[in-house]
């Protein structure tokens, strides 16, 4: 019988080369060493370069069942099971049949745990309220490596805890995307068949053509034009809707283009580049909007910059129209709401700024006072869904800051309240405190000499030297966990 079964496991094993650990069948790398982040019933699972990787199983026993009838042994016991009759489980290594040691489970062929599921996920009301928040694997290496240039066991502790917080994932490129979207949807739904809970994966898109048109420490790969806004469109949302339709059993939050719809508020007139990048902007939340807004599984939440951007009473109002037209423009997509002090440091609350001419006449000097006035605007302004989530990922502390604008690297960070659904008590409108910028990853370039150096990157209260934007910044790093507020 394992001889014609052998003509059929050929092709399969033409195209794929026998597992060197569980993981490869589930469509990961094996990892390097054995360093255990999490385990689920396919076996232990490490981070390496970012992504989930298998560890493999010490190897199996020089004697096995397998050996008396002329088969080697296979080198794992959690081998991928071809065949199973009355002698034991089998499975095919380097062209030949080998004997899973009795007592192993053995792995299934198609993807074991992390095969999409039937099931469909509906968000109603609060998507962060009543789910666990699902940990970002990339960050937990980040930190590793900030750990292993460490010597204070006091700030080592302080590291370990922020490798326990659930924080966003950013899809700043289309490559990220295709590396980081569909391996963390199915790291969640592994999750969820092993705990039997709800696990909440919280993206960042982050890709529009002319992004970030007013600064240049953040600009992206597309361009302002026609050809970049169709590739936004085909190979980033397209695929981005794809992957969420296949993952539906778990519920998705999706942080929309930071800085993207604040810019045609306050920048269309004094910087041409946002001029050129407003059709663009305004096509492509349109389309997402129309493509990822109809998931029953997926909230989404439009950045509407922080407090000492949109803060001023003129600019609140022109917001609203500029939201309401956008949201508008997506239909019948939904909008759950907005995100505010993305990759920011302004506190949650400062009861030392009041309006005036320390804060240049600002109603809403802090992030607080800033949601509660906006709600009522875009209440006014005839949207209907309006709640936030607050990026409580740097505003701990309040920073060395000379300007409440400076927004680059800033000296005296902390890190801020831990992410947690419906913080705040008399604020139903708040879905959420959530870590969206991860702490440790830069700004900007302080290189002047570098062609993405924005010059707040360089100005007196900016942290230097600084590596280019989203590099690891071990320094601010570990201000940030030193100020922590609470301490971690």
């Amino acid at each position: 019988m394992k001889a014609s079964i052998a003509l059929t496991a050929a092709a399969a094993l033409a195209a794929k080369a026998s597992a060197a650990c569980f993981a490869e069948r589930l469509g990961y790398p094996c990892c390097s060493g054995n360093e255990v982040v999490y385990t689920d019933n396919d076996g232990k699972w490490g981070v390496e370069n970012g992504n989930w990787c298998g560890i493999a199983d010490a190897p199996a026993q020089a004697t096995c069942w397998s050996l008396s009838q002329g088969y080697p042994c296979c080198s794992s016991s959690n081998a991928e099971v071809w065949y199973t009759d009355a002698s034991g489980k089998w499975g095919v290594e380097n062209g030949d049949w080998c004997g899973i040691p009795t007592g192993s489970t053995g792995g299934s062929i198609g993807g074991g745990n992390v095969t999409p599921s039937n099931e469909q996920y509906t968000i109603s009301g609060n998507p962060f309220k009543g789910v666990e928040f699902y940990i970002n694997p990339y960050y937990v290496e980040e930190v590793d490596g900030a750990i292993a240039q460490m010597s204070d066991s006091s700030l080592i502790a302080k590291a370990e805890k922020m490798k326990t917080y659930s924080n966003a994932i950013w899809l700043d490129t289309i490559k990220n995307m295709q590396s980081w979207l569909e391996s963390n949807l199915q790291g969640a739904q592994s999750q969820h068949q092993s705990s039997g809970k709800d696990i909440l994966t919280v993206f960042v898109v982050y890709d529009l053509p002319g992004r970030d048109c007013h600064a240049l420490a953040s600009n992206g790969e597309l361009l302002a034009n026609d050809g970049d806004l169709a590739r936004y469109k085909s190979e980033y949302i397209d695929v981005i809707e794809g992957h969420l339709k296949t993952y539906k059993s778990q519920p998705v939050v999706l942080i929309v283009e930071p800085d993207s719809l604040a810019n045609l508020v306050t920048n269309l007139e004094s910087t041409p580049a946002c001029a050129d990048s407003e059709k663009y902007y305004l096509d492509g939340h349109a389309y997402l909007i129309q493509k990822l807004g109809v998931l029953p599984h997926v909230a989404m939440y439009l950045d509407i910059g922080h407090a000492f951007w949109l803060g001023w009473d003129d600019n609140r109002e022109k917001a609203g129209k500029v939201y309401a037209k956008v949201i508008s423009s997506g239909a019948p997509g939904n909008v759950r709401g907005f995100t505010d002090n993305v990759s920011n440091y302004t506190p949650w609350e400062d009861p030392t700024l009041s309006r005036g001419p320390d804060t240049e006449w600002n109603p809403c000097p802090d992030e607080k006072r800033y949601l509660e006035a906006i709600s009522k605007d875009f209440k006014s302004a005839g949207i209907k869904s309006v709640y936030f989530v607050s990026d409580s990922s740097r505003n701990g502390k309040k920073v060395d800051r000379k300007h409440p604008g400076e927004w680059c690297n800033q000296t005296g960070v902390g890190v801020g309240a831990r992410p947690q659904a419906s913080p705040v008590s008399g604020m139903d409108y708040l879905d959420a405190f959530y870590w969206i910028k991860p702490l440790g990853e830069s700004d900007g370039t302080s290189d002047e000499s570098a062609a993405r150096f924005d010059g707040y990157c360089g100005h007196e209260t900016a942290m230097k030297p600084a590596p280019e934007a989203g590099q690891w910044f071990q320094k601010h790093f570990e201000q940030g966990i030193k100020n922590a507020n609470p301490p971690l």
